[in-house]
């Protein structure tokens, strides 16, 4: 059957916004431990839940987390790291109380911390039958005193159920911790540390500290980490030899410290490629060792992952190459070294595939085959639906020297095999922003961007300057530049697709949420390359941003503006130049969000309303940074769908709940 002929936009398409609420499914935090794996899952159709999974050596998969209970740390804010598995029981925070839980087999979970304290990224000693954790201190009296939580490294006693301890603290005096690791013999830590201003993507240090056999610190050396470096990721070896990320050369790279010795070499001859990524989350783990002269790792460039054996002897690297008749897995993490009820070793790891639902995949370290062992959302969209990922590599805005620079994004044509236009139509064209700033886009299936390519839109997906998986470098064209090197890479992004005669330029509409919400408001106050826009929780006042911000970015605005000055802010702040605001913009916000307080939303729009612009306004009750309630999931996807129809004048396929658009006008020409 041929195709039906049906203007873009308006192409009817089997991707449902209720798909996107079940793919927002998602895993995190990975671990193997007597022969199981646990995982940690969310549960959109249960306002967001998080729950704790477990596969069985033998393969039985089974639910672990009671109801009534929400396994989830705010440690930072984003988490991470919110559980431990202690020989046959599970500790894990519960995100409603933040208080850590025990959980006996049969019996309901009981409390063991008081409350006041946020704790994540647990290591149970068995030796000392004790468990080391993060701990922040959120108590009125701490922020007293020190004007914000304290951040320490604490021991807790699992068994304890008087429900009120709040640990043992060792490790204090930095205004954070992070990444904890215990040498086999448990007479070893390792720890990243670092100060206001820094994040720790910019500038961290790694600590070697010896234990005495009660657990109290005997010595402490700082082993890596400078003005230029960021380490990650530190691992120490069945030997005591510490492994860990760094980044001296520029790009993230494996290192190994041998036992007694004060140097790291590096590991893996892999220019141009990175190890690791951005601690947003605690608990990060993009490698791990197969045996004494083994490990099994991830490495990226410009978003795409591979997965490689690394000879720890020759310093050799062998990627694992899958065959072209599987699915193209293009996204790894949370890596977990597990054997089998056969006794057979395996690699787990958390995986996304450009064609494919996540999944958590079993590495055969011995022969490279990939097997699916997990699956929660099966894969119901068939191939011939998807549009295929292209790696752009466009010419963007010189540096101050007048270098040339080029950017990278990814680009999603549009594609519904029932549908075409005419040949004299170009499609709308999305511009995706990515949030973090310091993040990036991959090219793994997102049901969020073939919603939009299979109802006729373009699609591109910025790798702006400041994302990573390109080297410091990379990363670094953002410092003191946020709000105009990302703006540059998303305009020359679409100024190189329209050159390329792939879009229509009269209907080029911006999305993003968060700091990605930021960019897009900046790109239409700054630029006129836009005709619409979508600002999911994003800011618009960098000023109120960082009045109001939480611990861990509170001073992310020093590297991503320069130090506080009002001119400046005023100058990057889109609510300061409502002049540039000509386009429509819709906004969607969560009222509980602390990252981006929905004051930041509720100002930019109320301006808009001032000046008569056409806007539409979404608040969710319930949500915070990031929307994980399937109800407002759903919403928000067709009810951007609605405003882009009425403002780029085509009418959806999909029956939407109308949406009030105020100040509505005649639709792009």
């Amino acid at each position: 059957m041929s195709p039906k002929q049906a203007p873009f936009g308006t192409w009817k398409s089997a991707i449902a916004a209720a798909d996107l609420a079940q793919a927002a499914i998602g895993m995190s935090e990975l671990k193997v431990r007597g022969g199981a794996s646990y995982w940690r899952e969310s549960r959109p159709s249960e306002g967001g839940r998080q729950i704790i999974m477990r596969r069985s050596a033998a393969g039985q998969i089974e639910s672990l987390t009671p109801n009534g209970f929400n396994v989830r740390t705010r440690v930072n804010e984003y988490g991470g790291a919110s559980f431990e598995v202690i020989d046959d029981s599970l500790l894990f925070v519960n995100f409603s109380d933040q208080r850590v839980y025990l959980q006996k087999p049969g019996a309901a979970p009981m409390p063991i911390t008081a409350a006041g304290f946020q704790f994540a990224d647990f290591h149970y000693d068995a030796t000392r039958k004790k468990v080391l954790a993060l701990r922040e201190d959120h108590r009125a009296q701490t922020l007293a005193e020190h004007g914000e939580e304290r951040h320490e490294i604490v021991w807790l006693d699992p068994f304890d159920h008087r429900g009120d301890q709040n640990g043992s603290v060792l490790v204090s005096g930095a205004d954070f911790y992070a990444e904890m690791a215990l040498s086999p013999d448990a007479m070893q830590l390792a720890y990243l540390s670092w100060q206001h201003p820094h994040m720790p993507w910019d500038q961290t240090e790694l600590t070697l500290a010896r234990l005495k056999p009660d657990g109290s610190l005997q010595q402490r050396t700082v082993v890596a980490g400078s003005a230029r470096t960021a380490p990650l990721e530190p691992c120490f070896t069945d030997s005591g030899d510490l492994l860990f990320i760094d980044d001296p050369n520029g790009w993230w790279q494996l290192q190994r410290l041998n036992s007694g010795t004060t140097k790291a070499t590096r590991i893996g001859e892999i220019n141009e490629r990175e190890f690791g990524g951005p601690l947003w989350n605690v608990g990060q783990r993009s490698y791990v060792q197969l045996d004494e002269h083994t490990v099994i790792a991830r490495h990226s460039f410009a978003g795409f992952d591979r997965i490689a054996r690394i000879d720890l002897n020759s310093n050799q690297v062998h990627d694992f190459e899958i065959p072209d008749s599987e699915i193209p897995w293009v996204s790894f993490s949370d890596m977990a070294l597990s054997t089998d009820h056969q006794g057979n070793t395996r690699v787990l790891m958390l995986a996304s595939s450009s064609t494919a639902n996540p999944a958590i995949l079993a590495l055969d370290p011995s022969n490279g085959a990939f097997e699916i062992v997990h699956q929660p959302v099966k894969n119901s969209l068939a191939e011939r639906l998807i549009s295929k990922p292209q790696l752009l590599k466009f010419p963007t805005r010189p540096d101050a020297q007048g270098n040339a620079r080029d950017a990278y994004a990814f680009f999603y044509p549009p594609h519904n095999p029932d549908f075409a236009a005419s040949a004299s139509e170009k499609p709308p064209l999305l511009v995706f922003i990515h949030g973090g700033p310091t993040g990036v886009t991959r090219p793994s299936l997102s049901l969020a961007r073939q919603y939009w390519t299979s109802r006729g839109f373009a699609v591109v997906d910025v790798n702006y300057g400041g994302s990573t998986t390109l080297g410091r470098a990379y990363r670094e064209r953002l410092h003191e530049q946020w709000g105009v090197v990302d703006v540059q890479d998303a305009t020359a992004a679409v100024d190189y697709l329209i050159a390329s005669a792939k879009v229509d330029p009269k209907r080029i509409a911006i999305r993003g949420g968060s700091a990605g919400g930021f960019t897009t408001l900046a790109a239409l106050a700054f630029t006129d390359r836009f005709n619409a826009g979508a600002n999911y929780y994003g800011v618009s006042d960098i000023a109120a941003l960082a009045a109001t911000s939480h611990k861990f970015e509170r001073n992310y605005d020093v590297s991503l503006v320069g130090k506080p000055d009002p001119a400046r802010y005023r100058e990057r702040s889109p609510i300061y130049h409502l002049d540039g605001f000509k386009e429509p913009l819709i906004s969607f916000q969560g009222d509980e969000d602390k990252v981006a307080p929905p004051e930041q939303s509720r100002a930019i729009v109320e301006a808009l309303d001032a000046r008569g612009i056409a806007h539409a306004y979404i608040e969710f009750k319930g949500e915070q940074h990031g929307f994980r309630k399937a109800e407002n999931i759903i919403r928000a996807q067709e009810a951007e769908l609605y405003f882009y129809g009425k403002i780029l004048g085509f009418e959806p396929a999909d029956t939407i709940e109308t949406v009030d658009i105020k100040h509505l006008k005649a639709p792009v020409n």
